[in-house]
């Protein structure tokens, strides 16, 4: 297309491609010219001219390859024949003229580039073979005339110009298809991860803001009430409001900061929590009222440590795939968020943790404040209506990982509630 626009015949050939048949009556007027020359400037024109038998002869069969597309295989058998028929003709008119075959060969192609391989083949054998051998049995002498073996050689050329051109039509269109299938796919791919993206912020955002938030609320409301009588309680609790707002606004700055392109000023640079600074998680709880005990245990082969304390579990868990320390991490979040949230005052929680060849397993207990084990159900706000998606959340993470999170109340009728995860520590491979 570009060499078309270049020497001026785009337009022509746009119009050409959109009226077939206008371009078909073209291509007929311009091969009966050409024949018609050859036939009279032709070698053998001195001795005797073509007569108008053969002129008619020609000017049908060039006629008829105004409907080659339509009617390919009719158009060659009607070309052959007048082939035939206007070589017989010129036999007694003189020395041969087979210009007229120019029909047939155009009709060969049209039939080899719109028709499979196999039949196209055959259509164009056959074709050559009689065509020759009837040109050569009912023309002139001689029968291996140079004219009667060039019939053979252009009428073969064309059918396998005709073929050539239905291949390459073939792969071309055959590019386009799996072009089109490639971007139908990584549409796909973009879509799927966009959504994934999407799942993926959502929940860091949950988990930032609903476990600060939480500490948020309850402070607020312990300085409310306790204003007026105990101003010195109030000023402590509204500087934990403080620290705890200021904590969700860098975790939320850094969670944004993801979205950021490459190049932005201020990208985030801090890693992503894990168990490493547990302690900092525990001490932000316990400055809100809620006390948490922290154990862990190293099931690894070789060793049986065990440590107490958020600074000496992490120490025993030993580092962790990244995936996995911040799931962890966002776990025992969010757990010990709806401790404080729904375990009720004075409540306790307990984080137990086990490293295990390939699993990290956490465990989050809490004894329910003094909550009558019979109601346990306000402990778990994300599985009722109109609840969050703390729970949904965390088994979300969980399955992500290939590892699972269960959350009910506590076995043997005790009150409180559980959680427990299985975090596996290697990345699934399959679907």
């Amino acid at each position: 297309m570009t060499s078309l626009a270049a020497t001026g015949l785009a337009r022509p050939h746009r119009w050409l491609r959109t009226h077939p048949l206008a371009a078909d009556s073209l291509l007929a007027v311009l091969v009966l010219v050409l024949v018609l020359i050859g036939a009279y400037l032709g070698p053998h024109t001195e001795r005797r001219p073509p007569g108008l038998p053969y002129v008619l002869l020609t000017a049908a069969a060039c006629a008829c390859l105004v409907v080659r597309r339509r009617r390919p295989r009719t158009v060659l058998a009607l070309t052959c024949v007048l082939t035939v028929v206007a070589t017989v003709v010129a036999c007694d008119e003189g020395p041969p003229r087979i210009q007229i075959a120019t029909s047939v060969a155009l009709a060969l192609y049209t039939i080899a580039a719109r028709t499979e391989r196999p039949t196209a083949w055959r259509i164009v054998a056959v074709t050559v073979a009689l065509l020759t051998g009837a040109v050569m049995l009912f023309g002139p002498p001689p029968w291996y005339a140079q004219e009667n073996l060039g019939l053979f050689a252009w009428t073969g050329m064309a059918g396998a110009a005709g073929d050539a051109v239905r291949s390459r039509r073939a792969y071309v269109a055959a590019i386009e298809e799996r072009a089109v299938r490639a971007e139908r796919s990584r549409e796909e791919e973009a879509r799927r991860r966009v959504a994934e993206e999407r799942l993926r912020i959502a929940r860091e955002l949950h988990d930032v803001v609903a476990h600060h938030i939480a500490l948020v609320n309850v402070q607020a409301g312990v300085a409310s009430h306790i204003m007026d009588s105990r101003p010195d309680q109030a000023k402590q609790a509204l500087a934990h409001v403080r620290q705890a707002s200021r904590s969700a606004l860098e975790e939320l700055r850094a969670t944004v900061g993801l979205l950021r392109q490459y190049g932005d000023p201020e990208a985030p640079t801090e890693p992503a929590p894990g168990l490493g600074v547990l302690d900092q998680l525990v001490d932000g709880f316990a400055r809100v009222g809620l006390s948490v005990d922290v154990t862990a245990t190293s099931a690894l082969p070789g060793t049986s440590a065990r440590g107490t304390g958020a600074a000496g579990a992490a120490a025993v868990i030993g580092p962790l795939p990244g995936a996995v320390d911040l799931t962890a991490y966002r776990v025992l979040q969010e757990a010990l968020t709806n401790v404080h949230k729904h375990a009720g005052p004075g409540a306790r929680a307990e984080v137990v943790l086990l490293r295990r060849p390939g699993s990290l397993d956490l465990t989050v207990l809490d004894d329910g404040g003094g909550r009558p084990a019979a109601a346990p159900a306000t402990a778990t706000p994300a599985a009722e209506p109109g609840g969050g998606h703390g729970l949904i959340g965390m088994r979300e993470r969980a399955v992500a990982l290939g590892g699972i999170c269960e959350a009910g109340p506590r076995a043997g009728g005790a009150s409180g509630f559980r959680v427990r995860a299985v975090l596996p520590l290697q990345a699934r491979t399959g679907p």
